[in-house]
């Protein structure tokens, strides 16, 4: 069945970085399906359609990663959607970041279904294309349908399954559809996604344009994530949804676990990781810039940290969202300064802070967390130490800071900037003449007014490029970059996972987590934990090993919006949200006073924050759907 009419506000056509500007539909605002795909040229935008939905993940406000959870901060004054979240305000009368009805800085992501339904009805009329660009492009729509369900199942849980639109024609019955099992769901989604990946090019053919469009890699990366997330404690025998049902009590998780799912996770991700490693991609390692005076390999180490995620297309980056730059966050997340006598009032604003409570996961020098390690005094964490030469690499030489600030892995000094650390690049290559920040009150970086500054005294390094300038005190120039959606590291971690959780520790597991240390400069798992650690043979048992790789992933996916969504899955939420988030105290002048943590906000996790509540109106208008519990 065809729809013959659709409103042209659902063909907001939203072009993709890189591509030519659109004009209007048609001129009378009325577009029928017969005009938009009476040729390839309007065709194609309306492919553009299906693609602009993509959700914002990489804008302050956009991903529900960024506040909603336990890894950033904002001022009382700022009020994002997702700050609400995480400050425990979320509703089901207006839902915050509401992806069902595309409110509340979210986009409508059951009309982006609708919108790829009517192009996979329609795209055969068209007359102009021969049936391998047809089928090319079907199979783009299917892989973006099959990642909007993802997205919402991952939100929502159960959810309803639209194979095709409603029919206008069809009874009120027949349009009020149910929630379905969350195994139907994932079922579909890799359904979807099996169905397009032939047709779907292992390269685009036009970097410049077409950069960002779905590929083979692409595909698989969305396949194995899915099956990663039905693989996960929250959708995997889930007994404490064991009364969760629709209204003929009809169960919606499964509530058998199944190692299975763990094994087809696995599968899927190594299938993704061979892709990848087919097309060239591997992690990114930082090249120092031509007219760089001097680099340490230490250096170069949280570059490659940093890099790995502000590198425009760099070799880890297998999807990125080109619709999507980050110049806005970037602004909001950089200090207010780099130069003490240019403070760039108006544009870097340095309000988005990262928490104490991220900053305590990233490990020691030996890849370790810091109470594991027996060479890390972790009681005296809080005691002052006065930067020595041999800690040029990630302090400022003289500059008295926490112990906790000292002895700590690449990734710590490439991810964070905090009182005394060094800040390389933004127009200083050199080791021996970086900038420095100084946070405490009073100081340039610290709370000189009452929003330009972090709440935390900590800044978040990695998010920010490292060749933005602040060029005057009014002006801070920013290297925009597309919001990666999935890194090569990110495949070696799921693959790492899964096949721990399905067949335990071995050869495979150590692999892939040893590569993604290695670029980071520590350790690997065994000689970490045999030689340094409090709890040697650790890595030796599955349940030793989770905990390993959950922190290593958080580490090296902090700020990229991952974090929230873990903690669900693993159904480890409850342990971490519902503790204070804490920052240095920032008010105070002097080091005795400023390093010791301070609650910035007392925040909670409940039962119900698993997922997202559908909003009140709906469950009127639609009879058959049945709300979240709790909510």
């Amino acid at each position: 069945m065809k729809f013959r009419k659709i409103k042209l506000a659902l063909l907001l056509l939203l072009p993709l970085a890189g591509c030519n500007s659109y004009i209007d539909v048609v001129p009378d605002n009325v577009a029928s399906l017969d005009y938009a795909f009476r040729m390839r040229s309007v065709a194609e935008r309306y492919l553009f359609t299906c693609y602009s939905f993509i959700p914002d993940l990489g804008t302050k406000a956009g991903n529900p990663g960024f506040f909603g959870g336990d890894e950033m901060w904002l001022a009382p004054t700022e009020t994002p959607s997702n700050q609400m979240i995480g400050r425990g305000t979320q509703n089901s009368n207006s839902p915050y970041q509401n992806f069902w009805n595309g409110t509340n800085t979210a986009k409508n992501l059951w009309i982006a279904v609708s919108q790829c339904n009517i192009f996979l009805e329609n795209i055969d009329i068209v007359p102009d294309m021969d049936e391998e660009e047809k089928e090319k492009w079907k199979a783009e729509v299917k892989t973006l349908k099959a990642y909007y369900y993802f997205f919402l199942v991952r939100m929502y849980g159960p959810i309803p399954v639209m194979r095709d639109n409603i029919p206008v024609n069809a009874s009120p019955d027949e349009v009020r559809v149910p929630r379905l099992p969350v195994d139907v769901a994932f079922d579909y989604i890799v359904e979807l996604l099996d169905e397009a990946y032939e047709a779907l090019p292992i390269i685009v053919d036009d970097p410049t344009t077409e950069a960002g469009r779905l590929t083979k890699a692409i595909n698989r990366g969305i396949k194995a994530t899915a099956l990663m997330y039905a693989a996960s404690p929250l959708f995997n025998g889930n007994t404490d949804y064991s009364n969760f049902t629709d209204h003929e009590g009809n169960v919606f998780f499964d509530q058998t676990y199944r190692v299975e799912k763990w094994e087809k996770a696995a599968v899927a991700a190594k299938e993704a990781i061979d892709i990848a490693h087919s097309l060239g991609h591997k992690l990114y390692e930082y090249e120092p810039m031509p007219n760089n005076q001097g680099i340490s390999q230490a250096t170069k180490k949280q570059m490659n940290y940093r890099g790995s995620m502000t590198e425009e297309w760099n070799s880890e980056i297998i999807w990125a969202n080109t619709n999507n730059t980050t110049r806005a966050l970037q602004v909001n997340a950089a200090p207010r300064a780099l130069e003490r006598d240019q403070r760039a009032w108006q544009t870097a604003r340095g309000a988005t802070g990262a928490t104490l409570n991220i900053a305590n996961l990233f490990y020691t020098k030996n890849g370790l967390p810091l109470d594991q390690d027996i060479s890390w005094d972790y009681n005296g964490r809080f005691q002052l130490k006065t930067a020595a030469a041999a800690d040029i690499f990630g302090m400022k030489v003289g500059y008295v800071s926490a112990y906790f600030n000292f002895d700590r892995e690449p990734r710590f000094y490439g991810g964070f900037g905090f009182d005394g650390s060094t800040w390389y690049g933004n127009g200083k290559f050199d080791d021996n003449d970086t900038w420095w920040l100084e946070c405490k009150a009073g100081q340039y970086n610290g709370n000189l007014t009452p929003t330009f500054h972090s709440v935390t005294g900590l800044y978040i390094k990695k998010i920010n490029h490292y060749r933005n300038t602040s060029v005057n005190s009014s002006t801070y120039s920013t290297i925009n970059y597309a919001w990666p959606m999935l890194r090569l590291a990110d495949l070696y971690l799921m693959y790492a996972e899964a096949m721990n959780e399905a067949y335990g520790p071995g050869e495979e597991v150590f692999n892939y987590l040893n590569q993604i240390r290695a670029k980071a400069g520590i350790p690997t798992v065994q000689e970490a934990w045999d030689n340094h650690s409090r709890t040697p043979g650790k890595y030796s048992n599955r349940e030793g090993l989770r905990e390993i790789i959950q922190q290593e992933r958080t580490i090296e996916l902090a700020f990229e919006g991952h974090r929230f969504w873990d903690l669900r899955r693993w159904k480890t939420a409850p342990l971490h949200l519902n503790r204070p988030i804490l920052g240095w105290s920032i008010t105070n002048r002097d080091a005795e006073t400023y390093y010791r943590p301070n609650i910035v906000f007392s925040r909670k996790f409940e039962f119900k924050d698993y997922f997202w509540p559908i909003r009140e109106r709906d469950l009127i208008v639609n009879s058959k759907l049945v709300q979240n519990p709790g909510w």
